[in-house]
């Protein structure tokens, strides 16, 4: 949910001052573009994990997570919107060599600190993109994280929307419609965000290359098939977090796929934030030098494309540009996450480096449907791929995508050993049949819908360690 402010109501001044400062940070980021000033480093991986602290007896959401940073007090492990929740992250690592295994390493560790610390606590934590035993009455104000910053975005949201309700209307298998009077939704939602940060002659290219695969990515990682006990899409945090937060804007919807590809430059797209966006959090800072663009990022960070570009500071001081994936699901296990953000970094290199750029094979509204199609029927879906032809996704996948995957990480200058064994689990699954959307309704055929014992088994079986293509029923 992106950094804290330190006070949640605003005056006509504060917003005034804001969109002034953030002018001035959006025309000296402009500017940065212009005279190329953004770091030339190695491509760069990394991300970010949203999970659950469940009790151990049920799986089921236990609000604790304030006594649970308290006592693990790891920079790298902080809070979200609920208080069921927290994200962990991880220290980048340029794409090279074993970078796949150390990012591994690096969560892993923490993972196992984390699992020691909530199981103090008669807790555990489970990665998972819905948390299936989630229900309407958990996703209350009282179970937000007492943080400032969430509170004035759950104030803002209705204020945009004039005290209206968020309504959720999804049609899956099943049809739900709800309503809802906060932006507590937002936290059944919980996923992985892959970073990539890119040199900037390479930008345009990998950012546009990020959501073409987009839709094969969400395809093989879907894992969200349950929503209040209602079985949706296969995908269902795709259409809540679109709904949990709009503000009810026709257009520049703040959770979005977008509209088309970028031409010329990232700087499009901080472009439109301005002219397009107004703002949430007008949380100014005058004694803010304009080159830290704290403005422009707390905007940004408030506007959730489902892939955001990112502009940050290396540690040596120099700006970066980044691209920050935000499509795939939370789970089922750290193997499977680092197999989906392997398959990403090798698709993206990949198609970056095409002698002819894809974005001028596949026209983006074919993009976008693709994307929601995958969504809705992950591993059952077809989509138009770069030649104008369709594929069954496992075909796609398996013949031309894991292929391309493959020299996008040599390309990187990654292992062999490194990459090839993350990209053979994502060909167990698409041999087995068996994402972890997969795997929750075949559960459910099996031993009925009971949303609590799912939850139980599901966690079981995340903590054998086993990839979800070899999950039991």
């Amino acid at each position: 949910m992106g950094q804290e402010i330190p006070r949640s109501h605003f005056s006509t001044h504060d917003f005034d001052a804001f969109n002034q400062r953030l002018r001035m940070e959006t025309d000296y980021l402009q500017s940065c573009f212009t005279e190329n000033r953004f770091s030339c480093l190695h491509y760069t991986g990394g991300f970010e994990v949203e999970a659950w602290l469940v009790d151990r007896k049920n799986a089921l959401p236990a609000a604790v997570n304030e006594e649970f940073l308290l006592r693990f007090n790891n920079p790298n492990v902080v809070s979200e919107l609920a208080l069921f929740n927290v994200e962990f992250n991880v220290h980048p690592q340029l794409l090279k060599g074993n970078a796949v295994q150390l990012l591994h390493d690096d969560l892993s560790l923490t993972w196992k600190k984390s699992r020691a610390i909530a199981c103090e606590m008669c807790a555990d934590l489970m990665i998972i993109g819905i948390h299936p035993g989630v229900r309407d009455e958990d996703l209350t104000l009282e179970n937000m994280s007492h943080s400032k910053r969430y509170d004035a975005l759950n104030k803002r949201v209705l204020a945009m929307r004039h005290g209206q309700p968020l309504k959720l209307d999804i049609h899956g298998r099943e049809h739900l419609d709800s309503v809802h009077y906060d932006v507590m939704l937002e936290a059944a939602a919980t996923s992985f965000q892959i970073h990539l940060q890119v040199r900037p002659e390479k930008a345009v290219r990998a950012f546009n290359a990020a959501r073409i695969v987009s839709a094969p990515l969400i395809a093989i990682s879907a894992n969200a098939p349950y929503v209040f006990g209602h079985d949706l899409w296969d995908e269902s945090r795709i259409p809540l977090f679109e709904q949990a937060v709009d503000v009810g804007e026709k257009q520049n919807k703040r959770v979005t796929f977008g509209y088309d590809y970028v031409e010329d430059s990232l700087f499009e797209c901080f472009q439109e934030n301005l002219e397009c966006y107004p703002v949430l959090l007008p949380m100014c800072d005058t004694d803010e030098p304009v080159e830290n663009l704290t403005h422009l990022r707390l905007h940004n960070g408030t506007i959730w494309r489902w892939n955001r570009p990112l502009v940050d500071y290396d540690d040596d001081g120099n700006l970066h540009l980044r691209i920050e994936n935000r499509v795939v699901p939370a789970g089922p296990t750290i193997t499977d996450m680092l197999a989906n953000a392997t398959f990403f970094w090798g698709l993206v290199r990949a198609l970056a480096d095409n002698k002819q750029a894809p974005e001028r094979l596949l026209p983006f509204p074919i993009v976008r449907q693709n994307f929601y199609n995958a969504a809705h029927y992950s591993l059952e879906s077809s989509m138009q791929w770069l030649d104008g032809e369709s594929y069954l996704v496992k075909d796609l996948v398996h013949n031309q995508l894991i292929p391309l995957a493959r020299e996008g990480m040599q390309e990187l200058g990654v292992d062999a050993g490194d990459y090839n064994y993350y990209l053979d689990i994502i060909l167990g699954r698409i041999s087995s049949g068996q994402n972890g959307a997969c795997w929750q309704r075949k559960w459910v055929s099996q031993h009925g819908n009971d949303m609590r014992l799912l939850s139980r088994a599901y966690l079981q079986r995340q903590n054998s360690g086993l990839p979800v293509h070899e999950w039991d029923i």
